[in-house]
């Protein structure tokens, strides 16, 4: 167990969640603002927050920008919605012919696709375009993915592991350097894993099963983790990284942190991992505290994350989610006509069943991580 240090305070772990959410939300949202601009069409609200209005003004447009009072998403509300998760419409019948064209619910199938998407495709360039600038900035620290030890009585040395043995590739994914081993170790605790390795010039091919660890950070926060019980060289190498470098390198960590997460969903559907590892907006706020104490860089780096997690999840497809909008497009391009308004409205209220059980699952799990429980056991048990 690693030694604790400090927690940041109440105050400063708030203003750093808002410091988070804030730009990643308003971008998100930017996202379908913009190309619904692009495309024409017109835009009654901007909101950052959900209910009731806090602050706000309206533009010459006649769009209503606005900071509403629970700050843990946004909405941009098209012409013709009937209401601000785009569930539907109202209205539309009374519409002037020659006024339609500027109204998201009869824009072309693609173009309506394209403004939902829009959202998450953007918090997902934002990551690639974050991490771009940390590796211009700071450059690439690289490891050979070479072993220098293997400890005794460790799934390295069961499966016969040696000093010097380069590794080739895990479950087909190829392995460049350290980091790249350990991203995939730690995702896959108690789980086989297809090995290549290099011993003397020759490719082995190893079935390697990771012990499962619980690790605890130097903030207290616990999990679990797969390890292989190998140390890496002591060689390391900063590779400077000009613009196309740096961008290469972003779009590869983007990338690799998405397939972390479709696999870590594999294993949730699968029974391998469980959900009360997962965390919820808690637990980001806590995150968001600690990793700021650390400096600007790392900081920036969760952002990024962060950013990513926001646009995979919305294009789950899950009604609600954009992803649920683009599901129902794409029912829609089959069947050659949108499916009946009473089923999307079925579809919707399940979403939206969905999403809140999501939610008071995950808050219940951060509420737990911080011994919430515990003491209330203590306080009354």
């Amino acid at each position: 167990m690693s030694d604790t240090v400090t927690q940041p305070g109440f105050l400063f772990t708030v203003a750093m969640f808002f410091l988070m959410i804030g730009p990643l939300v308003t971008i998100h949202e930017l996202g379908h603002y913009l190309a619904g601009r692009a495309f024409g069409t017109r835009i009654d609200s901007f909101s950052i927050g959900f209910g009731r209005r806090v602050a706000g003004w309206t533009d010459r447009r006649g769009t209503t920008w606005q900071l509403s009072w629970l700050p843990l998403g946004g909405y941009v509300k098209f012409a013709g919605d009937a209401n601000e998760a785009g569930a539907g419409s109202e209205g539309l019948d009374e519409i002037p012919e020659a006024e339609r064209r500027h109204y998201f619910a009869f824009k072309p199938l693609w173009q309506r696709a394209l403004i939902v998407a829009a959202g998450p495709a953007i918090n997902l360039v934002l990551a690639v375009f974050i991490f771009a600038g940390l590796n211009f900035a700071y450059g690439q620290v690289v490891r050979p993915p070479v072993v220098a030890a293997v400890g005794e009585s460790t799934a390295a040395a069961e499966a016969g592991l040696q000093p010097g043995d380069r590794f080739i590739s895990v479950d087909g994914s190829d392995i460049e350097a350290w980091d790249d081993l350990v991203s995939e170790v730690t995702m896959n605790p108690g789980l086989p894993m297809r090995v290549e390795i290099e011993r003397g010039g020759e490719a082995r091919t190893l079935t390697i099963t990771p012990d499962v660890v619980e690790i605890e950070d130097r903030f207290g926060n616990r999990g679990r983790i797969g390890r292989l019980g190998v140390q890496s060289s002591p060689e390391a190498e900063v590779r400077e990284a000009g613009p196309l470098r740096a961008l290469a390198l972003g779009v590869k960590q983007t990338g690799d942190t998405i397939e972390s997460m479709v696999k870590l969903i594999g294993h949730l559907i699968a029974g391998y991992r469980t959900i009360d590892e997962l965390g919820g907006p808690l637990k980001i706020g806590k995150i968001s505290g600690e990793v700021a104490t650390l400096g600007p860089p790392a900081f920036i780096g969760l952002m990024a994350l962060i950013s990513i997690n926001l646009g995979f999840i919305n294009l789950l497809p899950i009604p609600m989610l954009d992803g649920g909008h683009l599901a129902l497009y794409a029912a829609e391009a089959v069947r050659g006509r949108p499916l009946p308004e009473q089923a999307q409205q079925w579809a919707f209220m399940a979403g939206f069943a969905l999403v809140v059980s999501f939610m008071l699952v995950v808050t219940i799990n951060d509420l737990a991580s911080f011994g919430v429980f515990d003491r209330a056991v203590q306080i009354f048990g």
